[in-house]
């Protein structure tokens, strides 16, 4: 009950909502009793059977049965004494008429604000999970399946709409109904009413017992859905590489095997599920059946305890108990999916992330000399990447970073917009720990350029200016222009305004090189971050993608993983790293003279 609950709170206004709904469901409810009680009246005109007499109008106001009955009668009585039978049959078509348009206007809005409650939790709570999912750190992403996370936000969130949000009606609205059905019951015969109650437990029991045991396949269910959406993203994405490899059928049989798996599970959990329904229905009808007889010898045997027409109507009202009784074992049963997603929804709300700012982090506002690297440690679950890295990197300079793949050149990159936190060891800015300063304070001094341009399913215009509010198409196409991008992206169909599709796969590497590199200009960074820009690139490219570098690395602090060696000649420092550490350091010039992994990575590339 504690996620049902929590679910619920992601609405807003429910103090404001929750009130009304429940008058309009109690008022459309016992209007709905009222048709149903209208019977008496109406079978007592057609049989001939005369109604309690009351010739005086009660004085003082009861909220009772008792009170609403015999205020009824003094009119109802007043008709027939003055127009006759048939004017009398007319009264209560009316009356009958009215109850049923009032209960459906309060029907009507109660559905209303239940639309209100269940829209506003779902776009909250679909929020709250993805800016969840966007403050967590990368290693969190490694760790977790894309697909199911994607799963989290759409379809667990859906199925919370289609279950749990969805379940005031059958949860709130349909006990009510009973409870007020059993109220009017009671007023007609206590003592068959009481007779009825002694029976019911029994299709309490057994619905139970059903709804009980969803739980557990709704969430394999849900999980299974996850693991399928994650499937379908890796493949797609990866189709190419499918193909080419001839692939298909062994993809193919993967998804295959899990949606093989979600229809069992799938199966079973129906099976629990549908049951509910027709057990309910027999369930009701057998008590009908031992009401019959019950009530039926009643009228039989004593009918100054309950006359003909009050035990049809008792029937009648008896008989729309079983809908809503029915609909509430059916609410149960779907909320246990629906709770079962909303856990999966917050295990990931209530993972705390690795990154986050200190109660008392400082604000930074420039940078103004150096970043050190302090005996810096950094590992992978139990594998060690950095050990022990001393390293000064000055305002101004440019920082090379070589060495051989997987000796940690990008992970020590990475620590310092902090997508990762040293596990040992300190990084200072200015001499203030990465750690006591503001996250975003930080990221905002820096530009990334990745060897992978991530791009987005937008125009250029947008990519450029990503992240920035109220940009200037001017200064757009300024950094378009210190990046070497304006010339293609002019011949585009649509100039800056044209769309580059998933990814930007309209557009070749190197031109996804160069926007990338035109955003990086547009932020203008006091710190540059470039990680291998131009190894995935052909001659030409990287010609004009290497001019576009060099032209936003003026004026800036730069560290530089560099592939080709032939890029990073004039760094004001290159440092080498093997294994997680530092073997050697210094100018292109002076590290040609050792006889170190520079000289010999350098001699590769020229032969």
């Amino acid at each position: 009950m504690k996620t049902f609950f929590r679910i619920f709170g992601y609405a807003r206004n429910l103090s404001l909502y929750i009130p009304q709904y429940v008058i309009f469901i109690l008022l459309s409810v016992i209007f709905s009793v009222f048709n149903l009680a209208m019977l008496i009246p109406l079978l007592n005109v057609l049989f001939k059977l005369t109604p309690d007499e009351v010739y005086e109008k009660p004085k003082e106001f009861e909220l009772s049965t008792d009170y609403l009955s015999d205020y009824f009668n003094y009119y109802f009585t007043n008709v027939i004494s003055e127009h006759g039978e048939t004017q009398a049959l007319v009264f209560v078509c009316i009356v009958v008429l009215g109850s049923v348009f009032l209960t459906n206007v309060f029907r009507y809005l109660a559905t209303i604000i239940s639309a209100r409650i269940r829209l506003d939790a779902v776009k909250y709570l679909r929020m709250a999970i993805y800016k969840q999912v966007s403050r967590m750190h990368l290693g969190f992403f490694t760790n977790e399946r894309k697909g199911d996370l994607m799963s989290r936000i759409t379809n667990d969130v859906q199925e919370v709409e289609a279950s749990v949000l969805a379940s005031p009606k059958a949860l709130f609205r349909e006990p009510v109904q009973v409870i007020i059905y059993f109220i009017a019951l009671f007023a007609i015969s206590a003592k068959l009413t009481f007779f009825t109650i002694l029976i019911l437990p029994v299709a309490g029991g057994v619905l139970g017992y059903i709804v009980k045991r969803l739980k557990r396949k709704a969430i394999k269910s849900q999980e299974s859905l996850g693991r399928i959406v994650n499937i379908l993203d890796e493949t797609l994405g990866g189709m190419r590489i499918i193909k080419a490899f001839n692939a298909r059928e062994y993809v193919t049989k993967k998804i295959n095997e899990e949606t093989n798996y979600y229809r069992k599970v799938n199966l079973g959990y129906s099976y629990r599920r549908d049951l509910g329904s027709p057990i309910s229905e027999f369930l009701g009808v057998g008590i009908i059946t031992v009401i019959l007889y019950y009530g039926g010898s009643l009228v039989l045997n004593d009918s100054s305890t309950l006359n003909a027409s009050q035990f049809i109507t008792y029937l009648a009202i008896f008989s729309q108990i079983i809908s809503p009784a029915k609909a509430f074992s059916q609410g149960l049963s779907g909320v246990q999916k629906g709770i079962a997603s909303g856990e999966r929804i917050f295990s990931v709300i209530d993972t705390e992330p690795d990154i986050k700012d200190t109660s008392d982090a400082q604000t930074l506002a420039g940078f103004q000399d150096v970043i050190e690297f302090d005996k810096v440690h950094f590992k992978y679950d139990k594998d060690p990447v950095l050990n022990g890295i001393d390293l000064k990197i000055k305002k101004g300079t440019t920082v090379a970073l070589v060495g051989q793949s997987g000796g940690g050149k990008s992970t020590l990159v990475d620590l310092i917009p902090r997508f990762y936190d040293p596990t040992a060891g300190d990084i200072k800015i200015d001499g203030h720990l990465l750690k006591e300063v503001k996250v975003e304070d930080l990221r905002r001094l820096m530009g990334i350029v990745t060897q992978e341009s991530i791009l987005f399913n937008d125009t250029i215009f947008n990519n450029i200016a990503f992240g920035i509010e109220n940009v200037a198409e001017e200064d757009v196409v300024q950094a378009a222009k210190i990046a070497n991008a304006h010339e293609f992206i002019m011949e585009q169909g649509n100039g800056y305004q044209t769309n580059i599709g998933d990814r930007g796969m309209k557009l070749s590497g190197g031109q996804r090189q160069r926007v990338s590199i035109a955003r990086a200009v547009l932020k203008n960074p006091p710190i540059l971050l470039l990680d291998e820009a131009t190894s995935a690139l052909d001659s030409e490219s990287e010609m004009l993608v290497q001019q576009a570098i060099s032209n936003l690395m003026k004026n800036r602090t730069s560290i530089v993983i560099a592939h080709r060696l032939s890029t990073i000649q004039h760094a004001d420092e290159i440092v080498v790293i093997q294994s997680g550490e530092i073997i050697e350091r210094g100018t292109h010039n002076q590290l040609l003279q050792n006889d170190g992994l520079y000289k010999k990575l350098s001699a590769m590339q020229n032969t």
